[in-house]
């Protein structure tokens, strides 16, 4: 099971880390929410856990923990920017729906 990340959203977790002044990289994991079921969530890592399973993409470390794997295999995490608007985009092929404002999905 694995999870990458482009350059772009590389470079833009390190940028917010130095920005930051601590942390060794960024968690990305799955949570209850929604109308459809399961939400991403995005926090700064300090440490990693026992149990996390970490990969080093592009030079930025990326934490997550196992019950939140099976639902992330095979997600690219990207960083694009649209005019005024900015954020992480997750292409995710497990992904079977959504809810129409694309905050919650379901596998």
């Amino acid at each position: 099971m694995a999870i990458s990340l482009t350059e772009s959203a590389a470079k833009h977790v390190a940028a917010q880390l130095k920005r930051r002044g601590k942390g060794m990289g960024l968690r990305v994991g799955v949570r209850t929410s929604g109308c459809s079921g399961l939400a991403y969530k995005l926090e700064f890592v300090d440490e990693k856990k026992p149990e996390d399973v970490a990969y080093d993409l592009h030079g930025v470390t990326i934490v997550v923990d196992p019950k939140s794997l099976p639902y992330l295999d095979g997600t690219v995490l990207d960083f694009t920017r649209e005019g005024l608007n900015e954020g992480f985009r997750f292409r995710n092929p497990n992904v079977k729906d959504q809810c129409g404002c694309g905050e919650s999905f379901n596998v």
